[in-house]
């Protein structure tokens, strides 16, 4: 049997959080961002993507506020630095295809790899990208994770912060 977390998605989405892949924690658990150390849960609150702070055990919940998650990468592990480039591009069209078929007005990428991993792009700026992927409106945040120190909490949260802002504006 493979190990695999679930998406959590639903057609129309305002946003999907796409992460590089899924800890092997997170696999176990059946639940996405489960480790203490990493930030996506707070920074989601702190950021007002959400009302609460949602505890990794309900993160379906996340699908009532209007977003979603799903990985570039399915395949589980310890930590995202065992993925090549080979993985990344096995997994690009199957992700254009998830995308395309749930239709979110936006997505992000947690972390600059998984979108230089699916693109072939390697100059790749923080924030809003010029071009689509898989037509949805395109944005590159910082990756959550505890492990991430190029970034504080603070930082996190600005940059998701700023998503928000200008993915509201948008669908006004």
């Amino acid at each position: 049997m493979t190990l695999r977390l679930p998406d959590i998605l639903a057609k129309d989405l305002t946003v999907v959080f796409i992460g590089i892949n899924p800890a092997l924690s997170a696999a176990v658990a059946g639940n996405h961002f489960v480790s203490p150390n990493n930030r996506f849960w707070r920074v989601l609150h702190l950021s007002g993507f959400t009302p609460l702070q949602i505890p990794p055990q309900n993160d379906r919940t996340i699908l009532q506020y209007g977003y979603g998650l799903t990985a570039a990468v399915e395949r589980p592990t310890k930590s995202a630095a065992e993925l090549v480039s080979a993985d990344f591009k096995q997994a690009a069209e199957r992700l254009k295809r998830k995308v395309r078929r749930f239709s979110p007005r936006a997505i992000a990428f947690l972390g600059k790899s998984a979108y230089s991993g699916m693109t072939q792009q390697k100059n790749i700026d923080w924030g809003h990208q010029a071009q689509p992927f898989a037509d949805a409106d395109t944005w590159i945040l910082p990756n959550p994770s505890g492990l991430n120190r190029a970034f504080d909490l603070q930082a996190l949260v600005a940059a998701y912060r700023d998503m928000r802002i200008a993915v509201t504006r948008a669908k006004t």
